[in-house]
């Protein structure tokens, strides 16, 4: 499903990725782990595109098509999702208005006609169960006045609605208490489907007690510098990641 090569890429004319090799099938959970400052937020930029990021060397491929040959816009239509560390705050932008204009580019990207605002809402209303999501917040301008947990959610609110093939969780996990966590965690598990594949950046176990993954990467320095099962998660845990670093 993704495949990415010799992948180097930079911010503000630094070299933050240098070197990323990383393929991932589809209905696979990939866990990215690392120090801050490692590279993981870049990687996630720039598989969706975000204008600052420059990549300077290697190549993507999504579904047999060039990643970084598309817009933003397409690669989100295309079935990528990000999912924000730090989710913005859009003011005057209504959340419904907001999700309905993203899911019916989708449908027309597809071939198909845009769904009624009365259809719609009811979409909206099935989806709000998944992550227990308050029905006044999606009448709200995106994110405005949400809790860290709120906005969180949110994001999974949003995965729901738009059905995407390839998910990256950035950080999902940062600043949600136990019951978010696992609201959120069970939330993205309900959504999974036997072809969905997700990469899932975490600096901690707690959230791949919930999200199991099936590979586990260590990224220091722009490089992946170790690969395992759900067994490296808990070696990190327990030792954090000076050891690998010690061993490089």
């Amino acid at each position: 499903m993704l495949e990415i090569k010799n992948l180097h890429a930079t911010v503000g004319g630094k070299e933050i990725l240098k070197g990323i090799d990383l393929t991932v099938r589809p209905g696979e959970v990939h866990a990215l782990m690392g120090q801050n400052g490692a590279g993981k937020s870049t990687l996630s930029n720039v598989l969706v595109g975000h204008p600052a990021y420059t990549v300077t060397e290697g190549s993507v491929t999504y579904n047999g098509k060039d990643l970084l040959a598309m817009s933003p816009e397409e690669r989100a239509n295309e079935g990528l999702f990000l999912s924000f560390q730090q989710p913005v705050e859009i003011p005057g932008v209504p959340m419904n208005y907001f999700m309905r204009a993203a899911y019916n580019a989708k449908r027309k990207h597809l071939g198909l006609e845009p769904i009624s605002s009365g259809d719609f809402v009811k979409l909206m209303r099935e989806k709000r169960k998944i992550v227990e999501l308050d029905s006044k917040l999606t009448s709200r301008s995106v994110n405005e006045g949400f809790s860290g947990g709120e906005k969180k959610r949110n994001e999974i609110f949003q995965m729901a609605i738009l059905e995407p093939s390839f998910c990256i969780l950035d950080e999902t996990d940062s600043g949600l208490d136990v019951d978010a966590l696992r609201i959120v965690a069970e939330g993205f598990n309900q959504l999974r489907k036997p072809d969905t594949s997700a990469i899932v950046i975490t600096h901690y176990q707690r959230l791949l007690d919930y999200i199991k993954p099936d590979v586990v990467h260590v990224l220091i320095n722009g490089r992946i510098v170790r690969t395992g099962g759900p067994e490296l998660a808990l070696e990190i845990e327990n030792q954090g990641f000076d050891w690998i670093k010690n061993e490089e």
